[in-house]
C-alpha cells in the first residue's frame, strides 16, 4: 500500500505534505505533486497536512479516483524530489484556492 495524490492537487499545489514526509517520497510536477509508491512507507504523515484532501491511501480509492494510483506510479519518477515548503500554486483549475497558505 501507498498514499496517492489525487486530482484535487492539479493546479492547486500545496507543499506542506512534502515537508512532513520522513522518506522524501514526494515529487514535484509542474502543476501538482506525486507520491512515489516505491518510496512511500504508509506512515500517514502527509494526509492530514493536505488542506484540500488530495491525498488518500491507495486502498481507500474507488471509482475514477483509482486511476491516480497508476498516475502517481508513472509520473513520480519523472520529477524531482521536493522536501521544502513553497508558496502554493493556486491556478485556474484549483478546486479550493482559499485552503491553506
Amino acid at each position: 500500500m501507498a498514499y496517492v495524490v489525487t486530482g484535487e492537487c492539479q493546479d492547486c499545489k500545496y507543499t506542506s505534505c512534502a515537508v512532513v514526509c520522513p522518506v522524501q517520497a514526494f515529487r514535484e510536477g509542474p502543476d501538482m505533486l506525486f507520491i512515489d509508491p516505491d518510496e512511500c512507507i504508509d506512515c500517514n504523515a502527509c494526509e492530514s497536512e493536505c488542506p484540500i484532501n488530495a491525498i488518500s491511501l491507495d486502498s481507500d480509492l474507488s471509482g475514477d479516483n483509482r486511476k491516480w494510483i497508476g498516475i502517481n506510479k508513472t509520473e513520480a519518477p519523472k520529477f524531482p524530489m521536493i522536501e521544502e515548503k513553497r508558496k502554493a500554486l493556486k491556478g485556474s483549475k484549483c478546486v479550493n484556492p482559499n485552503a491553506g497558505n
